[in-house]
């Protein structure tokens, strides 16, 4: 996933093992390079533990129906580093990356800033200079820490609460609630997902900071058939969700309370809202792929890479086998720092096979021989360890029927290893 604007932002930054959590560096910068905390635009902040990209896409799709120019920054990216930021729909082109760059380089060179600060301050750059309508910010680890949360929302969004980043953000999902609810402001909306289990560190942080918090299944909730959004004293039609998986009505769900609180600030009339016009884009998210025509197996491909993500996806994968009489293959692979056996666990029973690979564009990588061992503990059917992506699908390519299901999953290093053009174009 190294281009090269990435390998230059890397060379600006701070060795990645001396990085601390914190917004003292942000804002040493920020006041470096003459940028405000509250930004010219409405801001929204979105985090969570999963369904933060497509919640954002949702977001961006809808402002862009009703006619704003929207900024949507997000992370991480899966080939090329301009992916996390797309101005009006479109990834901010190279030069204007470099320019960015090139400003903080030279103005606020003096702060040890990390990756993920440098790259949110040269976005944040970009889309003013844009003078864009909205800015969707995805909040990168956490939220209270997070160099996002350097900036001010106008409305605050956590899509779900659940394990993972535990080394940074604390052993239990309380722990990582109180982290997340960090983007909330006094006085500023709220909107949180896990409805049906709410993460009580996250309603303590509301009540404490006074924010005015609405919760998915108390104050707006959805109906799939009819398509139905109703909350705040409204009921609107919705469309159908772009990825397949039960947590996507979820997220879309989200979206579009977000633009019902914001109405005062940025109004969107109910036409922008029933169906899309402009459809969300975002690879990588359960998307169902024919890339071999109709003659070859599925392939499903999800950068799932946590308990929660898994599981959701294993609930899509459990459908899809209702209707089919093959059998399910599974490549994956994963960074080390990641709860391994609890993220495998829900597809154990489902995948008659495993083909284990291993990440090599990072030192985080989970070696593929640990994999294959936790696969055979947690009690695998079959297990083996693949070369590499492009020999792999050659071989399934030929072999398997369209009875047969793949599934890959793991990381958004793994995915990247998968030809471009089957992710932006799912019709070829």
């Amino acid at each position: 996933m190294t281009d090269v604007l990435s390998e230059r932002v890397i060379r600006m930054a701070g060795p990645p093992e001396h990085m601390v959590l914190g917004l003292e560096r942000m804002r040493a910068a920020m006041q470096l390079l003459n940028i405000s905390e509250r930004l010219p635009m409405p801001v929204i902040i979105v985090g969570g533990t999963n369904g933060k990209g497509s919640t954002v896409a949702c977001l961006e799709s809808f402002y862009r129906q009703a006619g704003y120019g929207v900024a949507a920054y997000t992370s991480p990216h899966i080939w090329t580093f301009n992916e996390r930021l797309r101005l009006n729909g479109l990834v901010a082109p190279n030069r204007v990356w470099a320019e960015a760059l090139d400003e903080i380089a030279a103005l606020a060179g003096s702060v040890a800033l990390t990756f993920f600060e440098i790259t949110t301050l040269a976005a944040v750059k970009i889309l003013c200079a844009a003078r864009v309508d909205l800015a969707i910010l995805e909040v990168g680890l956490g939220g209270r820490l997070d160099a996002v949360n350097a900036f001010t929302p106008n409305c605050s969004i956590i899509t779900t609460v659940d394990l993972d980043h535990q080394d940074w953000l604390g052993p239990d999902r309380l722990s990582i609630g109180r982290e997340k609810a960090g983007i909330f402001r006094p006085e500023v909306p709220a909107l949180y997902g896990d409805g049906e289990n709410p993460c009580a560190t996250v309603l303590e942080s509301a009540a404490q900071q006074h924010v005015p918090l609405y919760l998915l299944g108390r104050d707006f909730d959805f109906s799939v058939q009819p398509r139905r959004w109703q909350g705040f004293g409204q009921i609107l039609p919705m469309p159908e969700p772009v990825w397949a998986g039960a947590g996507q009505w979820q997220n879309l769900a989200l979206a579009l309370a977000a633009v019902t609180v914001l109405q005062p600030k940025l109004a969107v009339p109910a036409s922008a809202l029933s169906e899309w016009q402009l459809r969300p884009v975002l690879s990588g998210r359960t998307q169902e792929l024919r890339p071999w025509g109709a003659d070859g197996p599925r392939l499903i491909v999800d950068v799932a890479h946590n308990p929660q993500a898994v599981a959701q996806l294993a609930g899509l994968l459990a459908g899809r086998r209702e209707h089919s009489k093959g059998r399910c293959h599974a490549i994956v692979a994963m960074l080390a720092d990641k709860d391994i056996p609890g993220t495998l666990q829900s597809l154990i029973k489902p995948v008659e096979i495993w083909h284990v690979l291993e990440i090599t564009d990072t030192p985080r990588a989970a070696r593929a021989a640990h994999l294959a061992d936790c696969l055979q503990e947690l009690g695998a059917k079959q297990v083996e360890l693949g070369n590499n992506m492009q020999t792999l699908m050659q071989m399934l390519g030929r072999q398997l029927s369209a009875e047969d299901i793949i599934v890959c999953f793991g990381s958004f290093h793994l995915v990247n290893q998968l030809p471009r053009h089957w992710l932006e174009n799912p019709g070829s």
